[in-house]
């Protein structure tokens, strides 16, 4: 078996009956730009050697399928029943959970916020794709609301935001904290001097754990940048300081074994 090597929680590790893991860009068959466990289907890559990636990703997690979503950078969660295909007919949302086992759930991302959440006792679990958008709109407690439809408590709620781009790495303009200060004051703090005059650096991790908190939701951050470690992670912003042109998607992703 070809394994595809990932990250984990400490948050999430040892739960019984839940696998799960945030994969990079290693251990796939993917060439150029996409070297080389490149898992999104919407890119410009050889359908076949995404196929392959997802596949070794599934192996790894020894699930059944492996699901991800058109992702629209919206709110709405989905509660997945069975499997469906991995092309145009991906539901077009940002959020999913289940309650069946050998349904891997994941998100993909190349900076944004891939959060995995579970309720160990329920035999529930979640995924959860949270950009900036995503995540001030309210995708976080959209997927909480849904895993509790199928029975989760979020006070047993376990949440973990996978690699994602760090605030020493994502600086933005002077117009970007209006929208937060808007939703919560306390959000200043996400924010803090950028190296060019008028520009700001954004905490996305920290204002993810920190809106999770706010819901009862336990919380944690792996601590990956996936700008910072070029080696292990793709990302959007380091391919459009770059010059632009396509890139490749990390996959982060949870299954219930039982």
């Amino acid at each position: 078996m070809t394994a595809a090597p990932a990250a984990r929680s400490a948050l999430l590790s040892g739960l019984a009956g839940i696998r799960h893991g945030y994969f990079g860009r290693k251990g796939g068959v993917s060439a150029g730009i996409y070297d080389s466990l490149n898992c999104g289907p919407g890119s410009s890559d050889a359908p076949e050697a995404v196929r392959e990636n997802r596949a070794r990703v599934s192996r790894t997690l020894g699930a059944e399928h492996l699901l991800s979503l058109y992702q629209v950078h919206g709110v709405e969660a989905i509660t997945v029943r069975e499997a469906w295909e991995n092309g145009a007919s991906r539901p077009r949302c940002d959020a999913m959970v289940t309650d069946r086992p050998g349904l891997a759930l994941g998100t993909l991302a190349a900076d944004c916020g891939p959060v995995l959440f579970a309720d160990a006792d329920a035999g529930v679990i979640g995924a959860a794709h949270a950009g900036w958008k995503g995540a001030l709109a309210g995708v976080l407690e959209s997927t909480v609301t849904a895993m509790e439809s199928l029975g989760a408590r979020r006070e047993r709620i376990r949440a973990a935001l996978g690699p994602t781009i760090a605030p020493e790495s994502y600086e933005v303009g002077p117009e970007f904290p209006a929208p937060f200060l808007a939703e919560h004051g306390s959000n200043e703090r996400f924010f803090s001097a950028g190296a060019r005059p008028g520009k700001h650096r954004f905490d996305l991790p920290g204002y993810i754990v920190a809106r999770l908190a706010r819901i009862g939701v336990a919380a944690e951050w792996t601590g990956h940048d996936t700008l910072a470690l070029e080696a292990d992670y793709f990302s959007y912003r380091r391919t459009t300081l770059a010059g632009g042109g396509d890139y490749g998607r990390n996959v982060s992703a949870i299954v219930l074994d039982r």
